[in-house]
């Protein structure tokens, strides 16, 4: 519980001290808060030690389909 204030309270603090520069900057606005929300989120999915997918799991779900793909187009190897 403390642990995800504490990540809030942080998250905030970060987007109130940087807030000023990027005040007149659009652009600079939306990549600040999509990438200070994802990493919010991020830390807070850690603390409740929630599962979370390794790259060898998306690199598997990637290429599954092209696997299946050469395994019917290519001929039987002799």
């Amino acid at each position: 519980m403390w642990t995800l204030v504490g990540i809030i309270l942080v998250s905030g603090l970060c987007a109130a001290i940087e807030w000023p520069s990027i005040k007149g900057h659009k652009k600079e606005q939306v990549v600040f808060w999509i990438l200070l929300v994802l990493g919010t989120a991020l830390c807070i999915g850690y603390a409740l030690k929630l599962p979370r997918p390794t790259p060898l799991e998306l690199i598997a779900i990637l290429f599954k389909p092209i696997g299946y793909w050469l395994h019917n187009t290519l001929p039987p190897a002799k």
